[in-house]
């Protein structure tokens, strides 16, 4: 079964790592749904304008979005239960990983993209 991945603030801009995430993902064998309020679609796929709106199941959720963003979607991400939640640099805070814990979720604080075994530097240019 193919896995699959909601990438949390998906970008359009191929300079950042919300829209690397996305390449990533797919050149890895990921089923991407990239989530963005403000986008239609990225990278050639259709995006989601919230989580809720992601189908079952989701594997991975990765986020690139400010942890207020992250502490905002938590109860829609805890909906989801995926298996892993990617609280990549920057995302991350401490109240946002406690009250994930609380969620029943297991925050990992590292680079999805690396998890998904591409190196960001290889996407630098496209």
């Amino acid at each position: 079964m193919v896995p699959t991945v909601a990438i949390i603030g998906a970008s359009n801009d191929r300079g950042k790592f919300g829209n690397k995430a996305v390449r990533a993902h797919l050149q890895a064998g990921y089923t991407v749904y990239p989530v963005n309020p403000r986008e239609t679609e990225i990278e050639g796929l259709k995006v989601f304008h919230d989580l809720d709106s992601v189908p079952d199941p989701v594997d991975r959720i990765s986020m690139y979005v400010p942890p207020k963003v992250g502490l905002a979607m938590l109860d829609q991400i805890a909906r989801k239960q995926p298996k892993e939640l990617y609280l990549n640099p920057g995302t991350e805070s401490p109240e946002l990983v406690q009250k994930a814990e609380e969620a029943g979720l297991q925050p990992i604080q590292a680079c999805s993209i690396i998890a998904a075994g591409v190196d960001p530097a290889e996407l630098e240019q496209g």
